[in-house]
């Protein structure tokens, strides 16, 4: 039997090879090994691939996973256990689970902080070294798995990592039911964040996309769509919210799109930054001061996948919703990253190993 898997290994910005590689073992008592079934490319995988480093270690290693490039990429995924430590007691072999890829302390199978994903030392698997998605196997510690019911396929594990997201930022907004938000960028993150405004109980959602494709998308979710080409933006939601959002969820990382998101709410609104940026941007802050507006970030999640698992069970954050074509992990550059840059139609693209 061999020893070796194949893997697409990132050595620096558009150089993502799939190669053969050692397969991991158990090195402590409370980690599992993962047959990984689905695994999505994730906007932060295209910011490392056509623009990183970004998160991925590059001069040292990372702090928790002592590895640095070349690394293995891959953090949304989901698949079947095959092997467990000694010490775990979460999963056995042959369960499904949907994995948790934050990289924070941790002991005995456990996060050692209750805000884990503020730790300085935060990582991830699959962009910070340990192992990744975009392999035939992984291994994780304890604390990262969830099992996923019988009910989800694995594409809708690989859908919770980026569901978590969405739900995050809705959660940790003051937002209430009845409550009316925009959300600026109908990308992945954008149209988990529409599901995750509605079953919180938003009034009215609106989407601000240039992508014809992705405002359909947020359409057949439910949200009223604006192109910005079309259109002026802030003065589109306010009309359609009478008189400013509630809520902006800025998806976008574009310095103008932040602009718009803090006007586009009413006195009194709230903005929340949900993009990861490569770039400073600048604001005005008597747009906040005057108007007695609020502004706040969120990174990533946490403690939220049970709750993304019972959502999807109850129909949000479909597969069928948000996966726009399935390929091989053989074929991950070409039919993957290089599409994804050239091609603003595709929500999803899922990566079978």
């Amino acid at each position: 039997m061999t020893n070796t898997m194949k893997a697409a290994v990132w050595h620096k910005a558009r150089d993502l090879r799939v190669e053969a590689v050692e397969i991991p073992t158990l090195k402590d008592p409370h980690q599992v090994k993962v047959k990984v079934a689905a695994c999505g490319i994730c906007g932060s995988d295209l910011h490392e691939y056509s623009a990183g480093p970004i998160f991925i270690p590059v001069e040292e290693p990372h702090p928790l996973s002592q590895q640095r490039a070349p690394i293995i990429m891959g953090h949304e995924f989901a698949g079947e256990v095959v092997e467990v430590g000694e010490r775990v007691t979460r999963v056995k072999p042959g369960d499904r689970v949907a994995i948790e890829p934050i990289l924070s302390p941790n002991k005995d199978g456990q996060y050692l902080m209750e805000r884990y994903n503020l730790t300085p030392l935060l990582g991830f698997h699959g962009l910070s070294g340990g192992g990744g998605g975009f392999a035939e196997y992984t291994v994780v510690g304890e604390h990262m798995v969830h099992p996923l019911p019988d009910s989800l396929s694995y594409e809708q594990g690989a859908l919770v990592e980026p569901a978590a997201v969405g739900l995050h930022a809705v959660r940790q907004s003051s937002l209430k039911a009845g409550d009316n938000a925009v959300v600026f960028g109908a990308g992945p993150i954008g149209l988990v964040i529409i599901e995750a405004l509605k079953a919180a109980g938003a009034s009215r959602i609106v989407a601000v996309e240039l992508s014809a494709a992705r405002r359909h998308k947020a359409a057949d979710l439910g949200a009223w769509v604006v192109d910005p080409r079309e259109q002026d933006a802030v003065e589109q939601v306010h009309a359609l919210t009478h008189g400013g959002a509630d809520f902006a969820f800025e998806v976008t990382g574009i310095p103008a799109v932040l602009n718009q998101a803090i006007n586009a709410t009413h006195a009194g609104g709230e903005t929340v930054i949900v993009s990861i940026w490569e770039t400073e941007a600048a604001f005005q802050p008597n747009d906040l001061v005057i108007k007695e507006r609020t502004m706040k970030g969120i990174i990533a999640y946490r403690h939220i996948y049970p709750a993304v698992i019972a959502l999807m069970e109850q129909g949000y954050f479909r597969a069928e919703d948000l996966i726009t074509a399935r390929i091989a992990l053989k074929d991950i550059v070409d039919q993957g990253f290089e599409v994804l840059l050239n091609d603003k139609s595709h929500i999803k693209i899922m990566v079978e190993p």
